[in-house]
């Protein structure tokens, strides 16, 4: 008898389909069948000995919220017996709708209700206690986590404890996640969290990595890449972790067309045991990065998402280092500026932020010139060791692509069929702000530009953390930072900046309302099991 491991989770959803992921303990047929007669069915594929199900649900009605079921082999297995929540639910949106757009990054997973919590309450808790105390409140259309929804390379002590009993840790990598199946370990430690369980069953979620989905730094060049290749554990670790990022995230972040074109998931059905197909494919992503594209774009309503991946799509090369390759470059523009006329937000999610407090940005760019030579041999070696201890790989780490990005937004941005706005949201890097481009000689995009970052959801936030980044923000350290730029022989960046909002720090979500050109920015605190306290709210654009 099967029965349900992990999920449900609601993925993608619009006006008349959605996608719906689910481990199930055995082989089996997944289904969904919803109070309204939609629904849909669908067989699991297996990978590593776990057994999966995207079930495509169709026959929606615009404008409607349905409750559902998920049933195996025809035995019902969601809602659970005597669950205290509402019934999960999907929401089809219709024309004109307002959308609600939540987002964040970097989730430790909370630790059990019975115990304490020593980075404080979990944004995502707090979020779900308070829909499902209020199932008729506000909640969003979609929600956003960019990046490190797990920690490889920082587990929990209950995971710990289970690498010891299965391989022990004294040979590397140690106290880390090592293959596919403790990969699964962290998944069922963040994502079976009774409340998380929940909310990820009835909002919709979109999602990309960051580097602790596989390891700090992951990517931050090709230095690092060759010394992390030379350890017997790397190539393991990183094949599974893209294994597990593409059964758990990434396939839900498709729409049913996509998935249905899709080759990889073809043969993945189609195969008794996927497992030996999946690897070949990860083994084909860390050899041609650019064969593969984890980027995606998801349309809603009148508002365009493009998630961009900025980790594995890197070029290392010093002579030609870039964020984005050339194919997964031309794809975030020809997203950018397809039938313009057709939406009014664009949003760019990516995990790093496009701008920075000005002394981390301007040590990011006199970073990357020292270590492509410009001061000579022994100034690049230093400023390897410097990058990879303050984690200087951020969009101004790759100035070309700092400045294509810089342009491509301004391109977006401006003309008769501009949008109202093009929003970059980020994580990553432990606290929260708005910042605002000023192009030179008072010209720029017709639309709004801002950088909306906002990390972590759930995490630690350490003083020298947020001091640091309270100093990177003031008038004393662009100063510092212009100096820094003078010695690298660094430009002036394309665009320059100011931050409109924050630092705030702590657990947080942001959210963004948008209907038809009108956008309202909101920031929320943790500040308790169901407690989110607006610290922040305004009118980004007028309608």
């Amino acid at each position: 008898m099967a029965g349900l491991r992990l999920g449900p989770l609601l993925r993608y959803a619009d006006a008349s389909s959605a996608t719906v992921w689910v481990e199930a303990s055995r082989p089996c047929a997944a289904e969904v069948r919803c109070a309204d007669g939609a629904g849909g069915t669908a067989r699991t594929f297996q990978v590593a000995g776990h057994h999966y199900a995207l079930v495509p649900v169709t026959g929606l009605t615009p404008g409607t919220a349905t409750a559902y079921e998920v049933l195996l082999d025809g035995r019902p297995v969601w809602p659970p017996p005597g669950s205290p929540f509402p019934p999960s639910v999907i929401r089809a949106p219709a024309d004109g709708d307002e959308v609600r757009v939540t987002f964040g990054s970097c989730r430790w997973s909370a630790p059990p209700a019975d115990t304490e919590d020593p980075v404080g309450p979990d944004a995502l808790d707090s979020l779900a206690a308070r829909l499902a105390a209020d199932p008729r409140a506000e909640r969003p259309d979609v929600l956003l986590l960019l990046g490190d929804q797990v920690y490889a390379d920082e587990v929990s002590d209950a995971v710990k404890e289970r690498i010891r009993a299965r391989r022990g840790l004294t040979d590397a990598p140690g106290a880390e996640v090592a293959d596919f199946e403790e990969y699964t370990w962290l998944y069922y430690e963040s994502w079976l969290d009774p409340e998380v369980r929940w909310l990820l069953s009835t909002v919709p979620s979109c999602m990309i990595f960051d580097d602790h989905d596989v390891i700090d730094d992951w990517n931050t060049s090709a230095a690092w890449l060759a010394d992390m290749r030379a350890t017997p554990w790397w190539r393991e670790r990183l094949l599974s972790g893209l294994m597990s990022y593409w059964v758990h995230q990434h396939l839900g972040n498709l729409s049913p067309a996509e998935l249905a074109a899709d080759p990889l998931y073809t043969a993945v059905r189609a195969t008794p045991d996927a497992t030996d197909v999946l690897r070949a494919f990860a083994c084909r992503a860390d050899a041609e990065p650019a064969s593969v594209r984890w980027s995606y774009r998801r349309d809603f309503g009148r508002v365009r998402l493009l998630m961009v991946d900025t980790r594995a799509a890197r070029v290392l090369d010093e002579d030609r280092r870039a964020m984005l390759d050339p194919g997964e470059r031309a794809w975030l523009r020809d997203q950018a500026l397809a039938d313009r006329g057709s939406y009014d937000h664009l949003l760019i999610g990516t995990s790093l932020p496009w701008l920075l407090p000005h002394l981390v940005h301007d040590a990011e760019t006199w970073n990357a010139a020292l270590c492509r030579g410009e001061r000579g041999a022994r100034w690049a070696r230093f400023g390897e060791r410097v990058r990879r201890a303050a984690d200087l790989e951020h969009w101004a780490a790759f100035p070309g692509s700092f400045a294509a990005l810089t342009e491509l937004i301004a391109e977006a941005g401006s003309g008769a069929d501009a949008p109202a706005s093009v929003l970059v949201l980020s994580g990553d890097v432990h606290h929260a702000y708005v910042a605002e481009p000023r192009w030179p000689d008072g010209g720029g995009p017709d639309a709004r530009v801002l950088q909306l970052t906002c990390s972590p959801v759930h995490n630690s936030i350490p003083l020298s953390i947020r001091a640091g980044f309270r100093f990177g923000w003031s008038a004393m350290a662009r100063a510092l930072g212009r100096r820094f730029a003078a010695h690298g022989g660094c430009p002036r960046p394309p665009v320059g900046w100011r931050k409109t909002g924050g630092p705030w720090f702590g657990n947080q979500l942001m959210t963004l309302a948008l209907r038809g050109r009108a956008a309202r920015l909101r920031l929320e605190q943790a500040r308790g099991k169901g407690a989110l306290t607006t610290v922040e709210e305004s009118d980004l654009t007028s309608g």
